[in-house]
């Protein structure tokens, strides 16, 4: 997913905001809430990044091409950055951002485990 893509893709899903800030990043927000990140050039942080489960971000946080997303994850947060564009297709990568879309809605029903 390119960074056209990414910021199509996030405009299409209701009620988003946008805003470029930290160098450059592309910051997505439901609300005043933080749900994905995207950010090219930055070769140390470059990738997509968005909010997951604690249950999937155990799952996936050692996998190829992610990785715990610097700055949030090691404030103790279940943040996934992906880094390398062949590790998610398209499809994988839209639906963990729609996952991360309602774990930060406002109107979203999160249990005790996410």
């Amino acid at each position: 997913m390119n960074l056209n893509e990414f910021n199509q893709f996030c405009k299409s899903l209701p009620y988003t905001t946008h805003i470029v800030q930290w160098h450059g990043s592309h910051v997505w927000k439901i609300g005043s809430k933080i749900f994905a990140i995207g950010s090219w050039g930055n070769k140390k942080n470059s990738g997509i990044t968005f909010k997951v489960s604690k249950i999937t971000f155990e799952c996936l946080k050692d996998e190829a091409g992610l990785r715990p997303a610097p700055y949030l994850a090691a404030r103790g947060m279940s943040w996934l950055q992906c880094y390398n564009e062949d590790t998610l297709n398209s499809n994988d990568l839209k639906s963990h951002l729609i996952e991360s879309y309602s774990l930060v809605s406002p109107n979203s029903k999160k249990n005790s485990i996410i």
